[in-house]
């Protein structure tokens, strides 16, 4: 189980490291492989599943039929693009050139655990959405559920 923030930099070649809280569970739990995508939910972020999740993420969204556009868009975002990667010596991950390209993350970057994955964000992308609040208007009825 993943869980927390961490801030990260990128080095020049496109690689960060896998933060020290994580790195056994990667080597043991994830057998040290893991898939990055995209998030085809917000902009600005990649997604990183150890390899396992990764294999029922992947497929659940191609069962999905692809005579829908919306299908088809998920599963060029989700299975089209994703890469596997493992871990080099020092715990190091490249990052796809074109993946950073595209979500803007270049030096600094946020690492957040979120359970069954890893989100990682462009700097300025992650200060956007945390900026944002959950209106009254947004509260769906499982959040009003939640004894927070």
């Amino acid at each position: 189980m993943f869980q927390g923030e961490t801030a990260i930099t990128v080095d020049d070649k496109g690689r960060l490291a896998i933060p020290t809280l994580y790195r056994e569970l990667v080597t043991g739990a994830c057998g040290n492989r893991l898939v990055i995508t995209y998030n085809p939910f917000e902009h600005g972020c990649l997604w990183l599943f150890p390899y396992s999740e990764w294999e029922q993420v992947r497929d659940q969204v191609n069962a999905l039929p692809s005579v829908k556009a919306a299908h088809r868009n998920l599963q060029m975002k989700l299975v089209g693009a994703a890469a596997v990667v493992e871990p080099d010596s020092a715990a190091r991950i490249l990052l796809p050139a074109s993946q950073r390209g595209t979500t803007g993350i270049e030096k600094r970057a946020v690492l957040l655990g979120m359970g069954n994955k890893f989100e990682l964000w462009s700097e300025q992308a992650h200060l956007a959405k945390i900026r944002q609040t959950i209106g009254e208007d947004d509260i769906t009825s499982d959040m009003a559920d939640l004894r927070l």
